[in-house]
């Protein structure tokens, strides 16, 4: 699969993998099980901040989960040193969103990852996923999300 190619399709570019912001790495390959750290939202403009049932529609907390799904995907890319075909498959998301207690559409706002991982890599994208609330998230960010690729 053209990661690049695929994205360019659907008008979007894939960002530099972002570095760690504390004492952690940014992904760890443990036999066939790549685990991607934690991607908080951050665009073009910077960070997707806000919190959800506050001051962020749900709408815009899906694109700030879309941030996050292209991170992971520049993640990945970097851990198999930009070959995207040594990616089998994506197993899992896990999205947090920053969000009143009363707010409940965290799972329509971790579609926005959901739905662009499945758009970029069709059937490989299907994953299981758990989308939950959080208080606060780092940095005031809107959603964080981290994942499961399988490698062949």
């Amino acid at each position: 699969m053209d990661l690049s190619a695929k994205l360019s399709d659907l008008g979007l570019t894939l960002p530099a993998a972002p570095a760690p912001a504390a004492n952690y790495v940014p992904y760890v390959i443990s036999g066939n099980q790549l685990f991607i750290s934690g991607q908080i939202s951050n665009g073009p403009d910077g960070l997707i901040c806000g919190k959800l049932g506050a001051d962020m529609a749900t709408e815009d907390g899906a694109k700030a989960a879309q941030s996050c799904a292209l991170a992971l995907l520049a993640q990945a890319n970097a851990a198999v040193g930009g070959d995207f075909s040594k990616v089998k498959r994506l197993v899992k998301l896990v999205g947090f969103v920053n969000s009143t207690a009363e707010f409940t559409e965290q799972p329509k706002v971790v579609n926005g990852a959901s739905d662009l991982m499945v758009e970029v890599m069709g059937d490989m994208g299907r994953h299981a996923r758990s989308a939950v609330s959080a208080a606060s998230l780092p940095l005031g960010v809107a959603v964080e999300i981290e994942a499961i690729f399988e490698l062949v």
